[in-house]
């Protein structure tokens, strides 16, 4: 049970920001989840509390300090410097605080790191790479999507990391490059053998294609629109034969001769390795897509956070 009237004794923060002498736990404990969830409404249920009390204790918390804490967000809150600063000093003995009340991780034991990203990728590359974490004691909670709604989640407090493919916009929540994806335009080895045959095939690889079936995860052909117009300098004109749900589906219906596809090479190495499927194109300079990791603010809190997030920048070094 939480003591509601306890205090920290001299708590003090840079330059002209200070908490008076005595500042209430309540108002601290808000603030280390409002930094840690990136939200007010995220924080509200981790608190058992309201919406508007989260946010009237943070401008009490304000008031008190004198200066901003949280910079208000379209979506959720960026800590300020300020802010950054005091959630390194309280949040180590606001956590040992709340193990010895039951209100935080047993010992010996931190929290699930919240992971998220693209299905396939995590599948082929992320999960082998964290396999030895996952043997010495992490635990991992995983879900898959596309970027928008898995950030938007994140800002939430829902996710600690998130693999996107493509940038987040706004200060919100922090990135770094993760990996290059490359996409590869691929076949199965009788239509590449009928591709290769065809009269145009080393002038003109798209008209050899028009007669070959266009398998994609989606009606508007997005992975294929691209890879034509960047390296073919052109725009695709073929509709799709057969459309799937999601990439490993389009996988699978090519290798067994549904059609052609451009695929993210991850995905497929190990086909072309074993010549289940053949590229039908190796351009000079192939379609790549940058990869980023984003880490939701105050997520590494939880040293697991670190390790996740360290052992996959290491990892997509050889990706």
């Amino acid at each position: 049970m939480r003591n509601r009237t306890s205090e920290v004794p001299g708590t003090v923060i840079g330059g002209a920001g200070r908490l008076p002498a005595h500042a209430d736990l309540n108002l601290l404990r808000t603030f280390l989840a409002v930094y840690r969830s990136g939200s007010f409404t995220a924080a509200a249920p981790r608190l058992g509390l309201s919406q508007p009390t989260v946010t009237a204790q943070i401008r009490t918390l304000e008031q008190q300090s004198g200066r901003e804490l949280f910079t208000r967000l379209p979506r959720g809150v960026e800590p300020t410097p300020l802010a950054h600063e005091l959630a390194a000093r309280v949040s180590v003995p606001l956590d040992a605080l709340a193990a010895l009340e039951g209100g935080g991780p047993s010992a010996g034991r931190t929290a699930p790191v919240h992971l998220a990203g693209p299905s396939e990728l995590l599948c082929v590359r992320v999960l082998p790479a964290l396999a030895p974490l996952v043997a010495g004691g992490l635990r991992l909670r995983v879900a898959q999507g596309l970027t928008e709604p898995l950030l938007e989640e994140m800002r939430t407090g829902r996710h600690d990391l998130v693999i996107a493919t493509r940038r987040p916009r706004g200060r919100g929540l922090e990135s770094v490059p993760l990996a290059d994806e490359e996409y590869v335009l691929v076949a199965s080895p009788a239509w590449a053998d009928g591709v290769g045959a065809h009269p145009r095939a080393g002038e003109d690889l798209c008209a050899a294609l028009r007669d070959v079936p266009l398998v994609t995860y989606a009606e508007d052909l997005p992975i294929a629109r691209r890879y034509w117009r960047t390296v073919f300098g052109k725009q695709l004109t073929a509709s799709a034969a057969v459309t799937v749900p999601n990439l490993y589906a389009v996988l699978s219906a090519v290798t067994a001769g549904a059609g052609y596809s451009v695929l993210p090479h991850s995905l497929c190495q190990e086909h072309l390795d074993t010549g289940r499927l053949v590229r039908l194109h190796d351009p000079e300079e192939p379609p790549l897509n940058t990869l980023f990791l984003v880490q939701r603010p105050g997520a590494d809190a939880n040293p697991e956070v670190l390790r996740v997030r360290d052992r996959l920048r290491a990892a997509a070094s050889a990706w």
